[in-house]
């Protein structure tokens, strides 16, 4: 092919309209194509190579003590809750608004802890894992 410059007016007119075709088209593909976003999907990496994830950033509106099947259960997680390590309660306290706060995003409770985003992930995973494996053999 030859080169950009030494085309003539019309073939450049013609390169152009198919270049813009070629565009329109795929924007068109692209608007049909339907958008899924898994909450898994990380969208940052640190240097550590832990992930930022969407569910990350997202408040969570559930609240865990809600979602319990009776009462119960709902106060056998605050004693469970309750008998975390001290940084592991007020994670999870302030991820899932179990003090009648809303739940807050892990980069908040990060500020106001001031400790990274990455040691929060940490330590909510850790003290979820704790919390079902204490949960499971009662249900």
């Amino acid at each position: 092919m030859q080169p950009y410059k030494t085309l003539p007016v019309a073939q450049k007119i013609r390169f152009c309209v198919r270049i813009a075709n070629e565009i329109r088209m795929h924007l068109r593909r692209e608007r049909k194509a339907p958008l899924t976003l898994s909450m898994q999907e990380p969208i940052q990496t640190s240097k550590d190579g832990s992930h930022l994830t969407v569910l990350d950033v997202v408040p969570d509106d559930f609240l865990l003590d809600e979602d319990c099947e009776c009462r119960e259960e709902s106060s056998r997680l605050r004693t469970l809750v309750q008998q975390l390590t001290g940084r592991e309660r007020q994670v999870i306290l302030l991820r899932y608004g179990l003090s009648g706060q809303p739940p807050l995003t892990q980069q908040q409770v990060a500020q106001l802890l001031g400790i990274s985003r990455s040691y929060v992930s940490r330590i909510e995973k850790a003290a979820v894992q704790e919390l079902r494996a204490q949960l499971e053999p009662t249900r």
